[in-house]
């Protein structure tokens, strides 16, 4: 939590129940858990609910609807290929109904014993889950806790790994979840957070060390902050429950950036320019506009499309020296120093009359 923390996470997801049934917590409604069929015999979602609110961190659940242990649930005998199961799973007759049940009663327990703000569905693909089903769900959960947030896997509404909801009708769920990228251009009014791995792994495989370089996890955060949305990192922990060195270096590296530039992250809105900027993103406050260059400019001019509001202010986040500049109807021009603050994102801000 304090590797989190000092990155300068808000919020913590962890596994409650992943696609094998397995309950990381001491579910009474099932002995597969971690309390109950492992030596460990203690239950890790307590230790951490406590220890996220302890640092003032937010405990948030995943969830799986599919399950493949579930004695109702199964893989067709007849498929040959291994990986059947994650993409589709049939039902015993009469069993859809009895399964709805038990996995009602899991989140009950998971809600009513942790009180996460947040529950992240997945899982969904299944034929046999419908959009009335998750709808039913979403329901059922915002009966136990009104104020929790719930995502699109709930239901049957996102497109694929896009992850955002379709408009052909109303779907449940209160944000999209694209997976593994970054929309476009994000999609103005809709809630969305980017759930990535920091190399190509959701859990832990010591072989893969296809690790995403420190200024690539930063420029994703600030590019999915420009557009709108949240980026939900993935940590992989090892066998012994460690947290990976290599994520750890990232993290830490995210963290001191964040000491120095969270104001330009932190509670802001999109970018209020109509195209993302040529020389990196912005992200928007109140009255502020803080451009995030990655790109810096050799001549030491830094050319500003118009965006509608005049410029009292210019200067930079990191060091708070003001900067000269000039402002026309077709945007404005930013005299900044020869070198780049930081090379990964340095952050000028903008103040406005308007």
């Amino acid at each position: 939590m304090r590797i989190g923390k000092d990155a300068g996470m808000k919020y913590i997801v962890i596994t409650s129940k992943h696609h094998d049934g397995f309950a990381m917590y001491d579910s009474k409604v099932s002995n597969y858990d971690i309390v109950n069929s492992t030596p460990y015999q203690k239950d890790p979602i307590k230790a951490l609910s406590a220890e996220t609110k302890k640092q003032g961190l937010k405990f948030c659940f995943y969830y799986s609807i599919l399950d493949w242990h579930y004695p109702a649930v199964y893989v067709d005998a007849a498929g040959k290929d291994p990986t059947a199961g994650n993409r589709t799973t049939k039902m015993k007759p009469g069993g859809k109904e009895e399964y709805v049940k038990y996995m009602k009663e899991q989140l009950r327990e998971l809600i009513t014993n942790y009180d996460p703000a947040v529950l992240w569905f997945d899982g969904e693909w299944q034929d046999w889950w419908t959009e009335e089903d998750g709808q039913d769900l979403y329901k059922y959960v915002r009966s136990l806790k009104p104020n929790i947030i719930i995502n699109n896997r709930v239901g049957k509404g996102r497109q694929g790994m896009a992850g955002m909801s379709k408009t052909d009708r109303e779907y449940s769920g209160d944000f999209g979840t694209p997976e593994q990228q970054i929309p476009a251009n994000g999609l103005p009014g809709v809630d969305w957070e980017s759930c990535m791995t920091m190399n190509t792994t959701w859990g832990f495989k010591f072989y893969d060390d296809k690790w995403k370089s420190s200024e690539t996890i930063i420029r994703n955060l600030i590019d999915i902050a420009s557009k709108g949305g949240n980026y939900l990192l993935n940590v992989g922990p090892t066998a012994e429950g460690l947290i990976p060195p290599p994520s750890v270096e990232r993290l830490r590296d995210v963290g001191g950036w964040m000491k120095r530039n969270g104001g330009s992250i932190y509670g802001t809105t999109a970018s209020p320019f109509a195209t993302q900027l040529s020389f990196g993103r912005a992200t928007s406050k109140p009255g502020r506009v803080y451009l995030h260059v990655f790109d810096w400019p050799v001549d030491g001019s830094l050319r500003v499309p118009a965006w509608g509001k005049t410029v009292k202010k210019a200067y930079l986040l990191d060091g708070r020296k003001n900067l000269k500049f000039s402002q026309s109807s077709d945007g404005m021009t930013v005299q900044v120093p020869t070198r780049a603050l930081d090379p990964i994102a340095t952050v000028i801000v903008l103040e406005t009359l308007n």
